[in-house]
């Protein structure tokens, strides 16, 4: 995706297109706001003193200060999306923001559907002291789904409006970017590794885990639906990279996207929480696993992205 826009006449969407992507801007922003309250007022209260008992108040302002540092940058990441000018803003910092926060989210709306199906752990504090109030809870629930739902309909429309060549025509219109068979194995040896791992304890393994307890129902469906993204993703580049087989162009690339950002931004996050503790955390994994886990689900994300975003430059550049 370069940071030129292509000529006119091939951005031109739909207007019900064009209003989803409104709604769904706003309804982002919207919706991340009371997530972002919530942790507004928990920093606010830690540093009245008020701090749950697993914490020490230093771990739990920084936790929070950098949460609401993320809930910022996702509001203005969803007026992005609404707005004309949205479509001014710089390609790199728009591409990553988008990537990270599409891969936290959009994979989350299968899992949270099949945890509250199924029943899934509510989560809740340690204990009654700790315990949230139920206005946070429904803040909270709403930030994450409504962000997540907001994402996967506006990012796509305006990522179509922006970029088309990359999600337009067909798999196999245009000669696929060349990125050789040694990246491509490489690309699948990154993701196999964390994916293997994932089934296996979301299967019920228990080899490589350090605290067993740890990795409940609720946790190897979280896992289970990982290991499936990351398939997509890897499946999806193939698609793109050998131009077959012949399907709409923008499933593989949406799909290659958001897998591609997931793996890199949940393990960005888990791996500091894994080696660091903060507040007493324990990670199911040993240290070492994690730091493998985590360290191969990443550069199978940046690599991934770099696959894509090649195969995106090739065909913008391609004769129309």
């Amino acid at each position: 995706m370069s940071g030129t826009a292509a000529p006119v006449e091939t951005e031109r969407v739909g207007a019900r297109w064009s209003a989803m992507r409104v709604a769904g801007g706003y309804g982002a922003a919207l919706s991340l706001s009371l997530y972002l309250l919530v942790k507004v007022v928990w920093v606010v209260a830690a540093l009245l003193g008020h701090t749950p008992s697993s914490f020490s108040d230093g771990d739990w302002i920084v936790l929070n200060a950098v949460t609401v540092a993320m809930s910022v940058v996702g509001v203005v990441l969803g007026l992005v999306l609404a707005q004309r000018w949205g479509r001014r803003v710089p390609a790199p910092p728009l591409v990553f923001f988008a990537w990270t926060a599409a891969g936290f989210l959009i994979p989350m709306i299968p899992y949270m559907l099949a945890s509250a199906f199924l029943g899934g752990d509510s989560g809740g504090g340690a204990d009654d002291g700790d315990a949230m109030p139920s206005w946070e809870v429904v803040f909270i629930t709403i930030g994450f789904a409504g962000m997540a739902v907001g994402l996967a309909v506006a990012l796509p429309v305006y990522l179509r409006e922006r970029w088309p060549a990359a999600f337009l025509g067909r798999v196999g219109d245009r000669r696929p970017a060349s990125l050789g068979r040694t990246r491509l194995r490489a690309l699948y040896l990154l993701v196999a590794v964390p994916v293997l791992l994932w089934t296996y304890w979301t299967a019920g393994g228990t080899l490589g885990l350090a605290h067993r307890d740890v990795m409940d129902a609720n946790g190897r469906l979280l896992l289970g639906n990982s290991a499936l993204w990351a398939v997509m993703g890897a499946v999806a580049i193939r698609v793109v990279t050998m131009g077959r087989p012949r399907m709409p162009l923008w499933i593989p690339t949406a799909v290659a996207f958001t897998s591609s950002g997931s793996l890199f931004a949940w393990a960005a996050w888990k791996l500091p929480w894994a080696l660091i503790r903060p507040g007493g955390y324990t990670a199911a994994e040993y240290p070492a696993v994690s730091v493998v886990e985590y360290g191969l689900s990443i550069a199978a994300g940046i690599l991934m992205l770099a696959a894509l975003l090649k195969t995106a430059r090739s065909q913008d550049a391609a004769p129309r």
